[in-house]
């Protein structure tokens, strides 16, 4: 009998040892694969990590691209736009010269033109005066006409243009008695513009239909 319960007992206990072993190797292998979840998990991650820096180092690459493209095409941009303003200013120069002789016989009577001088450089006879440049300039008998072009009016060049004009014979002393007819000439002028150069006795000369003419000759003469 004692035997029997001894035996009884032993099943017993290797039954819960079996349970104990088998509990223990569920966890194991449970562990085992979350491990293996946990590699897989932190291997994806460091594979995006890594394709991450690749596309960024390809991003910065493009945009580093990109912005030297970008400041080339700007600095082609400026020169297309400055080669555009010199070419604009010689358009307005082209058609502003071909006009002054008719415009002078037209409105002064000056029939016989002896010098026609288009952009030409000056220096002063004066030694703390600098030279300066001319763009047209017509001599006819004791008068001269005196034109300033510019392809965009700014007030500034106004005030400059009307300034220059009692040092003009320091630029020319062989003028020096002569009559000076000054006009300001642009494509176009406003009426503001061309008010503030009546008042200070300057003719404006802009286009008027498919010519240049000037624009306030009644106004200016009879000041």
């Amino acid at each position: 009998m004692e035997g029997s319960n001894i035996n009884r007992r032993l099943t017993d206990l290797e039954a819960i040892l079996g349970e104990y072993m088998a509990q223990n190797a569920l966890a194991a292998r449970r562990a085992q694969l979350e491990q293996a979840q946990r590699d897989k998990e932190a291997k994806e991650f460091k594979d995006e990590m890594k394709e991450f820096k690749t596309q960024t180092l390809i991003y910065q690459a493009r945009l580093e691209e990109t912005t030297v493209e970008l400041k080339q095409s700007v600095k082609d941009l400026n020169k297309k736009w400055g080669e555009l303003s010199n070419k604009l200013g010689t358009i307005v120069e082209d058609i502003v010269a071909p006009n002054l002789p008719s415009i002078a016989e037209k409105y002064f009577g000056l029939k016989n033109i002896e010098r026609m001088m288009l952009n030409i450089y000056v220096s002063s006879q004066k030694p703390d005066v600098i030279g300066r440049e001319f763009d047209a300039i017509l001599v006819s008998g004791e008068t001269v006409v005196l034109n300033e072009t510019k392809s965009t009016v700014r007030q500034n060049y106004m005030e400059e243009f009307i300034e220059m004009l009692p040092e003009f014979f320091d630029y020319f002393p062989e003028l020096q008695g002569k009559k000076i007819i000054p006009i300001f000439s642009s494509l176009s002028l406003n009426p503001a513009q061309v008010a503030f150069l009546t008042k200070r006795g300057v003719y404006a000369m802009a286009m008027s239909g498919n010519t240049m003419d000037i624009l306030n000759y009644d106004d200016v003469a009879r000041a």
